[in-house]
């Protein structure tokens, strides 16, 4: 009987592959990360919450992934917490932390104080197409 039922568990797992190859949500594990972040540097959530000029229920949203956080809100947990926006920018997937030449150019967007947070994000997403239209042309 046992195993009449172990093997219908293991048909029921077989028989949907893609609940087994699902991605993580890069969000998810931003939160994550923050959660860990403010753990180790001993903030409540309220704490951190405060330092970064947010709400504490808007805060408890990112942590559990359920937010996704501007680039602006990126910025202002990354110096409550004590650590580089670029971190906080690799682990959202904003940056990628194989291209460190990008790294400069989103930088110096990012810190732009004359651009609005939607602007920074549409100049990086912009930059970013065109660096991969030209990496396609390149090996074409």
């Amino acid at each position: 009987m046992q195993q009449v039922k172990r093997l219908q568990e293991l048909a029921f797992f077989v028989s949907i592959p893609h609940m087994a190859q699902k991605q993580p949500d890069p969000y998810a594990t931003l939160g994550e990360f923050i959660k860990r972040q403010r753990e180790l540097s001993q903030l409540s959530l309220r704490q951190l919450a405060d330092i970064c000029g947010i709400s504490n229920p808007y805060l408890s949203q990112i942590e559990r992934g359920l937010r996704t956080p501007s680039s602006m809100i990126l910025q202002s947990l990354a110096k409550g917490l004590r650590i580089s926006a670029e971190t906080l920018y690799t682990q959202a997937g904003i940056l990628d932390p194989q291209e460190a030449e990008e790294s400069d150019v989103i930088k110096a967007v990012m810190h732009d104080p004359d651009l609005s947070a939607r602007q920074r994000e549409m100049m990086i997403d912009m930059y970013r197409s065109f660096r991969q239209v030209n990496e396609t042309s390149s090996t074409t």
